[in-house]
């Protein structure tokens, strides 16, 4: 089975035994997380869509782990003003195991 989900602003096509990384969310690791409002999903031979949203569904996930992400720099430059800026950001996320598609 496959099915869609949104979290974080975002939606990912996930199955059973997938692990994702999405934005960062306030759980413990180890918790599990059920998501309830599926936009798709999907069997073999049969497609059912959300209008918006696919009531009799869920997705239940086990958080694994949280971090940060790669360093990502911001370069601002502007010629013949003597305008540098240099910035860094590391996006924190959360990694999730998708365990049951329901």
């Amino acid at each position: 089975m496959k099915a869609v989900i949104t979290t974080g602003g975002k939606q990912y096509l996930v199955k059973e035994g997938q692990t994702i990384t999405v934005e960062k969310l306030e759980t413990e690791v180890g918790k599990p997380l059920v998501f309830e409002a599926l936009m798709t999903v999907s069997d073999t031979d049969e497609v059912t869509l959300g209008t918006p949203v696919v009531k009799s569904v869920k997705v239940t996930a086990e958080v694994k782990e949280h971090g940060r992400g790669d360093k990502i720099l911001i370069v601002k430059y502007k010629p013949k003003v003597r305008y540098r800026r240099h910035i860094g950001h590391r996006q924190p996320f959360t990694k999730l195991l998708i365990t049951k598609i329901a």
